[in-house]
């Protein structure tokens, strides 16, 4: 992550800039709301993507920068809406947005970040990119109501949690890349294999955060262990040990998800070490990033596909 830095630190810090002028405000609330999010630790990895990809491709331009501005607009959107949904109260280390300001400013702040970044996509003037960014909003949505209809549901399957996944989280990545090829006139060939590196890097990213929630530091992490659990999410952590567990110990995590009940955690987190179940979530997010890496391996060699191998590697492998 270092070195990944080190490459785009002037492009990103180009982004950064883009990002403090266009979060401007009349309204001083909004500017408090969306000040507060964007500086929250994120590690900015959405807007990286677009700037990495668009580099692989030896895009010239600016445009690059406004639409990793964008792109981290609608990802901080996400959070506003998702930690009230979600009734959070810590994010990195932070109190939330919903904690600190209300539910009723992170909803409206939330839609202001989403109508900002439309504004600005605009302003770039190519219709792919207004078609990629639409479907990547309107998709990202369909997965928020999926989670939603599968909380305190034991009886999701994985078929069904990875669409969850590939919904909520992956599209975006998937779109931040096939952004950056869109900016560098990549092939439609080279465009689609730069979108399936970030469905499957999203995809690895997710499954280690669904380890993490029940393996990290919380000091690292900024979140406490067991949020998951305590909102009747099913992951895959949970689905598998139901499924490789004893009828007792399925019946505990069972019961631990219909009821969201965290006091169960020690017990759920017994079962889910007897079962081998992060061992197993984390085969599969190396899965994700081996098939991200298949996807890139044909373009030109270059310190930004180095880069993006890498960081499949990374997501996989991360401890925070």
């Amino acid at each position: 992550m270092d070195n990944l830095k080190q490459l785009i630190a002037a492009d990103m810090l180009a982004v950064d800039q883009v990002i403090r002028a266009r979060l401007h405000s009349e309204v001083p609330l909004v500017n408090q709301v969306g000040e507060y999010i964007i500086n929250s630790g994120g590690k900015r990895l959405r807007p990286a993507l677009v700037v990495l990809s668009a580099l692989a491709f030896d895009y010239r331009g600016k445009h690059h920068h406004e639409l990793a501005a964008v792109v981290e607009f609608i990802h901080t959107a996400t959070l506003l809406h998702d930690d009230v949904v979600d009734e959070s109260d810590l994010r990195r280390g932070r109190e939330t947005a919903n904690a600190m300001f209300g539910n009723a400013a992170s909803v409206l702040v939330g839609d202001f970040l989403y109508s900002r970044a439309f504004q600005m996509m605009v302003d770039v003037g190519q219709m792919r990119v207004m078609q990629t960014l639409a479907d990547a909003t309107n998709t990202i949505a369909e997965g928020e109501v999926l989670q939603l209809l599968n909380c305190h549901d034991a009886s999701v399957d994985v078929p069904n949690y990875m669409r969850v996944i590939h919904y909520k989280t992956a599209k975006l990545f998937e779109a931040a890349m096939r952004l950056g090829a869109i900016l560098g006139n990549a092939s439609p060939a080279e465009e689609e294999a730069a979108a399936n590196y970030g469905m499957h890097l999203g995809t690895a990213f997710q499954l280690v955060d669904d380890v993490l929630d029940y393996s990290a530091d919380e000091a690292q992490t900024g979140k406490h262990l067991g949020d998951d659990l305590a909102e009747g999410k099913p992951t895959l952590p949970l689905i598998y040990a139901m499924q490789k567990g004893t009828a007792e110990q399925a019946a505990i995590v069972r019961e631990a998800i219909e009821q969201g009940d965290v006091n169960q955690f020690g017990a759920v987190l017994q079962v889910i070490r007897d079962t081998g179940a992060l061992q197993f979530t984390r085969e599969q997010a190396q899965r994700e990033a081996d098939a991200a890496c298949a996807q890139i391996a044909q373009f030109a060699d270059s310190n930004y596909k180095q880069s993006l191998l890498k960081l499949a590697h990374f997501a996989a492998s991360r401890q925070f």
